[in-house]
């Protein structure tokens, strides 16, 4: 079962640099630590690792760095290839934010400035980009009292990571199954969404999935037009190996139907009640 996402973590061939990104757009760094022996059987890796912890707010981000390293990102994707997974960073102010990230390294993937959605798509101001090692982010900000979970100011936290899926019913039957409940789902489409993903003509049904605990959550994209491509499995120290930390009732790796990586650990052991301890 997963009980709740306690972090999230980037895969880098470049740590230092993904560091001062994130720093840049209001990340706080933490220490470096050695990743260990078991930890590094549970990815399927041999050799070493190192990882470098961040916080947002209350989210947690660790950057991951692999000796022998994996493969960079792939160029060319798109956000709906089966590869792409986004976090979702909470500001008030997404013009600013944007800026920032902008002059830190970020390449954009949306069409010109942060774009605000219908109401019917959620309603909030968007925008989606790349930071240097090309792993997707997306910048939200909810309209003012709309989202009592961020009442914040600046950059917040992570409110979710979204997952581009090839089924929404197979995807939805998969997290059921691990103790995630079906949130109320959307179709976006138009003007705004075709900016927002930097797609012309697209289509895509939007499923959020929720835990008891949150913020964050998990978003299920399906896009219909246009149809996403698969890809090759991801080893754990790929670039585009982003991985969820579920805190759970053991230790382990698994896939979603689609090839997203889910990093299971026991709850004790989790980053959030790591974190805590120091």
């Amino acid at each position: 079962m997963f009980r709740a996402i306690a972090g999230f973590r980037l895969v880098t061939a470049e740590l230092e640099l993904l560091m001062g990104f994130y720093q840049a757009i209001g990340f706080v760094a933490g220490e470096v630590t050695p990743i260990s022996d078991a930890e590094m059987a549970v990815l399927g890796l041999r050799g070493a690792g190192w990882r470098r912890s961040m916080t947002l707010g209350e989210s947690r981000l660790d950057l991951d760095s692999f000796d022998p390293p994996g493969l960079p990102y792939p160029d060319d994707t798109s956000p709906s290839d089966l590869i792409f997974q986004h976090l979702a960073l909470v500001t008030d102010d997404a013009d600013a934010a944007w800026r920032c990230a902008r002059n830190a390294g970020a390449t954009p993937i949306t069409r010109g400035k942060p774009v605000m959605l219908p109401i019917s798509s959620g309603g909030v101001t968007a925008i989606k980009f790349r930071d240097p090692e090309g792993h997707p982010l997306e910048l939200i900000e909810f309209p003012s009292g709309s989202n009592p979970a961020w009442p914040g100011r600046g950059m917040m936290g992570i409110d979710h990571s979204a997952v581009s899926i090839a089924d929404i019913g197979t995807s939805r039957r998969f997290y059921e199954k691990h103790g995630l409940t079906e949130g109320q789902r959307t179709r976006n489409q138009g003007a705004a969404q075709v900016a927002l993903d930097g797609l012309d003509g697209v289509e895509v049904e939007v499923l959020p999935m929720n835990l008891p605990e949150k913020p964050p959550h998990l978003e299920l994209l399906g896009y219909s037009q246009p149809v996403g491509r698969p890809h090759a499995p991801l080893a754990a120290n790929d670039v585009a190996a982003t991985r969820i930390v579920w805190s759970s009732n053991r230790d382990a790796l698994l896939r979603d139907p689609d090839g997203h990586l889910l990093q299971l650990m026991r709850r004790d052991q989790s980053p959030a009640k790591i974190a805590s301890r120091r």
